[in-house]
């Protein structure tokens, strides 16, 4: 029950240093983001923010696994 217990500690700081991340780094504002607005609709699509995303997440999840 302990790496339950260990697991779920690791994903809860994950999130909480994603978050305090976010308070400084404005993603989703990127150059490269598509936004199309016509009327009264807009649609969004973040490509780099997804691919930044992306490139941090498979760090994070390096690191974790080579501790483990």
């Amino acid at each position: 029950m302990t790496g339950m217990a260990k697991t779920i500690m690791m994903i809860g700081a994950i999130i909480f240093v994603i978050g305090f991340i976010m308070n400084f780094i404005h993603l989703g504002k990127l150059p490269g983001d598509i936004v199309f607005k016509k009327g009264n609709t807009t649609f969004y699509f973040p490509v780099v923010t997804s691919i930044l995303l992306s490139v941090i997440l498979s760090i994070v999840f390096y690191v974790i696994g080579r501790f483990r």
